[in-house]
């Protein structure tokens, strides 16, 4: 339980590595936390948005577009976000094929709260969405590779690693985002902030999961060492190469403050969303300091 006097922050964040990037300076003794004793917990992002619905953490990490469904019990960090610019998640299959072959099939998505669900259902209305956890890592994979699904929207680490999976790109999605809306950036993830920790611990902790980013962004040769020693997803084929482009466009500039752009992309999405009903209500989006 927080108290001003033996304050603790709860932290849930994803087992994806830009996550674990943005937190490990602040978890391993990098950062003076004043006072501030931090516990965390991961989990899958399906998981983690459903999380959120409960007030699962004082800070935690969720998709963009799940942002709207929790907007009474958090603010957004300025910080921590997820940008893909010109590129993100991957719609996969066996062989390439055109996304409007897909119309009327059934394709495996990470959940139906994720930023890529609801941009898929943005360029490709009419298909069958089926979620699959993504994790074990090579689950979307297999439901691919079996027939259970005829496509698969894969997000994180193995939007870099389908080819070695065997899989053939149908779509980027981030690439097509930017195409419908004229160069702006996807705003995939971000991490918020539960808005009854009171203005005072709001900012102090912001100030701490910033100066974390920054100390990870500085050191980076000495985070990434951390993550492959520490990587306990046994069936991921995370390289060194791997990590490093991986983190390359998800733990930047970007993550360490939200640019302009990113933030009317936000803004963008939503609208979007309610253009198509996926959103019921306007959002007032609220960024912590």
């Amino acid at each position: 339980m927080t108290t001003m006097s033996h304050p603790e922050i709860s932290l849930a964040f994803s087992p994806d590595s830009d996550d674990a990037f943005m937190f490990w300076p602040l978890l391993n003794g990098k950062i003076e936390s004043g006072g501030i004793r931090f516990s965390h917990r991961r989990a899958d992002t399906a998981a983690l948005n459903r999380d959120a619905e409960v007030r699962g953490a004082d800070v935690i990490a969720l998709s963009i577009a799940h942002y709207p469904a929790v907007s009474e019990q958090y603010m957004l960090l300025p910080h921590g976000a997820s940008v893909g610019r010109g590129y993100g998640p991957v719609v996969v299959a066996r062989e390439a094929v055109e996304l409007a072959s897909l119309r009327g099939k059934v394709i495996a998505i990470p959940g139906k709260q994720t930023t890529a669900f609801a941009v898929l259902r943005l360029l490709l209305s009419d298909f069958i969405p089926r979620e699959v956890s993504i994790s074990p890592y090579s689950r979307m994979f297999d439901a691919v590779r079996t027939g259970e699904v005829d496509a698969a929207l894969v997000i994180h680490e193995g939007r870099l690693t389908y080819e070695r999976e065997g899989m053939k790109k149908v779509v980027d999605i981030g690439a097509k985002w930017s195409e419908l809306t004229g160069g702006l950036p996807l705003p995939l993830g971000g991490n918020a902030i539960a808005r009854d920790l009171g203005a005072e611990m709001i900012a102090r902790v912001s100030d701490l999961c910033r100066k974390s980013i920054a100390w990870g962004l500085a050191h980076r040769d000495e985070v990434i060492d951390a993550l492959l020693s520490a990587e306990t997803r046994g069936d991921l084929p995370l390289d060194r190469a791997t990590l490093d482009r991986y983190l390359a466009m998800y733990a930047n500039a970007d993550t360490l403050e939200m640019a302009d752009d990113s933030k009317r992309a936000v803004t963008e999405l939503f609208t979007r969303m309610r253009a198509c009903g996926a959103l019921k209500r306007e959002v007032v989006i609220t960024y912590a300091p």
